[in-house]
């Protein structure tokens, strides 16, 4: 630069008047001025060649620094370092300050409008437009079913339209003010029960539709109906809360009667108290007409219902209570599902703990280690989540088909057992024509996402229905209603917990022929293996 070469000569002039030569004072000031001109034009330039920083800015950054940008590493590195922490502190309050996260699955006997009220719910909280509205109407009148138009929302595939019966379990995703809520759809129809189990197994609270019109209560109601075997499953499941929504009440069968929803809650009470759940505290009964949307995101006038005053159903869904999990547990993510985009991405539901990308996680049962990539929330890239998310984590370090539904992504600290034998108490529901319940009984399990052939290889007591304590005399079989402690023997290996430890991974089932035969938890693991 020419100016710093001026001051440059300024300065050498100078030193060489000082050596000897007396210099005037006038040209002493002379070459002061002129070094103070030349440093201010410098000044001046390289001002010019550094943006002007905003006031804020400025007040932080001391002049001299302005003037002479020095690069230095380690102060670059401690910036970046703060700026990182205060990224991640500003994501974690995100977090917190996030919605509260519930999964809620509508069960109960076939064409009681499951689906119906879930297209209803994303209807009226305005994930599909009247457009859609108008397309599926037109789809359902050109099968002569005007009145399945809701539950296309739902129902996507052709073979469950064809039918008008639910197959897989739908899912969609709405928000009310204080929540957001996944919505599991389950299927009613008694050929599809492991799916409905499926999905009842990821859901924090329970949602029973039942059908108020003449006949279709009874029907699902009684024996062979589904409305008994999906409360119990439900139950078993952990769907520790439940909505009773009567549903149809506006059919002409009915018409808002309060004799036939009384009707309906009388029976139903004895049979739920049975199934285990508290009626006054864990139950909800609200009348609603999914079709007509009424009573659903408002209250409906005393015209339509004089005798209900009651909350509507969207007002119980933002206040009714989720369980309580532990995000500062060891992570547990049961996984239901697994495919492949741009490397292996696992689905499932957080039980415990919580997840960050970058993690170093295990498999289990076949004990692989694999880092998270990146993880998917709903259809958002987030960078972190805690329990009851429903999450697409995709990993790195395994390949999808090493992958089954039922193994589980574990913490490497603690990680899931996995067993091959585990002693559960169970009750015995309703056994086959005949069948006794002995050591050699032959059924399939489902605990979480696992499906898996079992033995009963030893009833070790059976427990007395009146004190819960086990009895004194040795049992080689028992009927109905029993409750017994045996020992359970599966082929491959499988992840589960002691119910007391994880109640999530710890409760199961057991079906037959397609009926469930029992339910129970698991109390003792043997030769359990969780060493990584």
């Amino acid at each position: 630069m020419d100016l710093e070469a001026d001051i440059r000569a300024l300065q050498l002039d100078s030193a060489e008047d000082n050596n000897g030569a007396v210099i005037p004072e006038d040209h002493n000031s002379d070459v002061v001025e002129k070094l103070d001109k030349a440093e201010e034009d410098l000044e001046d330039k390289v001002q010019e060649s550094v943006p002007v920083p905003d006031e804020h800015q400025a007040s932080e950054h001391h002049d001299e620094e302005m003037l002479h940008p020095v690069h230095n590493p380690a102060k670059a590195k401690e910036k970046a370092a703060q700026e990182k922490a205060a990224k991640e502190e500003a994501e974690d309050e995100a977090e917190a300050n996030k919605k509260r996260h519930l999964n809620v699955v509508f069960i109960g006997h076939v064409d009681a409008g499951k689906s119906t009220i879930g297209g209803q719910i994303l209807f009226l909280s305005g994930q599909v437009d009247d457009r859609q509205i108008q397309k599926y109407e037109k789809e359902a009148k050109d099968k002569s079913r005007e009145s399945w138009y809701m539950a296309y929302i739902m129902d996507t595939n052709e073979e469950e339209r064809a039918k008008g019966k639910t197959v897989e379990v739908g899912r969609a995703h709405f928000e009310t003010e204080s929540t957001r809520f996944t919505i599991l759809d389950a299927p009613g129809h008694k050929s599809y029960v492991p799916n409905m189990i499926m999905g009842a197994s990821q859901a924090d609270i329970g949602v029973l539709v039942i059908s108020a019109r003449k006949g279709e209560f009874e029907t699902g109601y009684e024996r062979g109906g589904q409305t008994r075997e999906h409360v119990q499953l439900a139950k078993t499941l952990g769907v520790s809360k439940l909505i009773v929504v009567v549903n149809k009440m506006d059919d002409p069968t009915v018409g808002w009667s309060k004799e036939r929803y009384d009707e309906i809650e009388s029976k139903m009470v004895p049979f739920l108290k049975t199934s285990g759940y508290n009626t006054k505290k864990d139950v909800i009964f609200l009348p609603i007409s999914g079709l007509m949307g009424i009573n659903m995101d408002k209250r409906m006038g005393q015209t339509v219902c004089p005798w209900w005053s009651g909350p509507s159903f969207f007002e119980v869904l933002d206040t009714i209570e989720g369980p309580l999990r532990d995000p500062d547990g060891p992570f547990r993510m049961p996984i239901i599902d697994k495919f492949k985009d741009m490397g292996t991405v696992v689905m499932g539901k957080v039980e415990s703990g919580s997840i960050r990308e970058g993690d170093s996680l295990i498999i289990m049962p076949n004990k692989e280690h694999v880092k998270v990539v990146a993880i998917y929330c709903d259809e958002d890239k987030v960078k972190r989540a805690g329990p009851g998310e429903n999450l697409r984590v995709r990993i790195t370090g395994i390949e999808d088909e090493d992958i089954v539904a039922g193994f589980v992504l574990s913490s490497t600290v603690k990680p899931v057992p996995a067993v091959t034998e585990f002693v559960a108490q169970l009750q015995i529901l309703e056994l086959l024509d005949n069948a006794i319940f002995t050591a050699g009984y032959k059924a399939v399990l489902h605990v979480h996402a696992v499906v898996e052939e079992c033995e009963i290889i030893e009833l070790v007591s059976q427990i007395d229905l009146k004190t819960r304590k086990p009895m004194k005399k040795k049992i080689l079989f028992v009927k109905n209603g029993a409750i017994v402690v045996c020992r359970i023997q599966v082929s491959n290996s499988i992840c589960v917990e002691k119910f007391s430890d994880f109640p999530q991974l710890g409760r199961f089932t057991l079906r037959t022929e397609g009926k469930t035969v029992a339910v129970g938890k698991v109390t003792a693991l043997s030769g359990a293996s969780s060493s990584a």
